[in-house]
């Protein structure tokens, strides 16, 4: 068993000084901790794997392909492998569990 804390996560990941701290790397997914502040920009680029996005916290509007909808704390969208996205539009401090199917390289 793996057990992780929220908080500890994100100590962490700001330690590093990035938006996305990788928390787990298994055989079939891998997940991360995205981050972003209100004003900042999101510059991820498409994935070569399948992605789900849970939001734990904030409130963003967020752009799939062409489509556009608003999230917040407990939204969880699908993102298929190789699609442009990108996070706009943030108003409160953003926390989002990613889970990436198949893992990161």
């Amino acid at each position: 068993m793996k057990v992780f804390r929220l908080d500890d996560l994100d100590r962490e990941r700001a330690e590093e000084r990035g938006a996305y701290l990788r928390f787990l790397n298994e055989k079939y997914f891998s997940m991360g901790l995205y981050a972003l502040e209100p004003g900042e920009t999101d510059t991820q680029k498409p994935h070569g794997q399948d992605e789900v996005y849970v939001v734990i916290s904030g409130r963003a509007g967020l752009t799939v392909g062409t489509e556009v909808t608003e999230v917040a704390r407990g939204s969880v969208v699908f993102v298929p492998a190789h699609q442009e996205h990108r996070f706009h539009r943030i108003t409160e401090p953003l926390r989002v569990l990613v889970f990436f199917s198949p893992p990161e390289a």
